[in-house]
């Protein structure tokens, strides 16, 4: 008797609400969803953390989502029903550090964080964030206190202004880990 071994899928996108309609099963980064689904209103994250963009090549608005489900797009903050490429993160353990910086190339007051902030404002005494190093972990920013508005997802590495972690602007209101919730 022979064994067969099902995988399952990491995340499955629908183009309706609710989980109905069409859908694409995904287990790995794709720079163009657009063959798959022509909208997507709800997602499964079955495994992995999961960084959707809004355009191909990961680019565009970003929207990080862990293991859930998301019967519509307004439950993963989304702006809209377009989703048109993802990449996957395992889950990470271990510790976290960043650093954020007042002004651009590290300059200015300089704070160190290894938790979530749910106001930048109350901790840091400024909304803006222009240039940012992470040495530990995944950490997502959003616009907005309170883990709310647009997301942006923040590998180790060095981000010099804030265009280069996707901003549109250096407000950043809220921060946390990459972490199970």
């Amino acid at each position: 008797m022979s064994e067969h071994l099902f995988i399952f899928p990491q995340i499955i996108f629908y183009e309706d609400r609710n989980f109905q309609g069409r859908h694409h099963e995904c287990s790995s980064d794709c720079a163009d969803l657009s063959p798959y689904f022509s909208r997507c209103n709800s997602i499964r994250v079955e495994s992995d953390w999961w960084v959707l963009y809004e355009r191909p090549n990961y680019a565009g608005y970003q929207y990080v989502l862990s293991r859930g489900e998301y019967p519509d797009y307004q439950r993963w903050m989304g702006f809209n029903d377009c989703v048109r490429s993802c990449r996957s993160f395992p889950h990470v353990r271990g510790s976290y550090r960043m650093r954020i910086y007042e002004r651009p190339d590290f300059g200015g007051q300089m704070m160190e964080f290894m938790d979530d902030s749910p106001s930048v404002y109350d901790r840091f005494r400024n909304r803006d964030i222009h240039s940012c190093r992470v040495t530990d972990g995944y950490w997502i920013f959003y616009e907005q206190p309170n883990y709310r508005g647009r997301q942006y997802f923040l590998r180790p590495g060095e981000y010099r202004r804030y265009s280069d972690w996707g901003g549109y602007n250096s407000t950043i209101g809220s921060f946390r880990r990459m972490r199970d919730f």
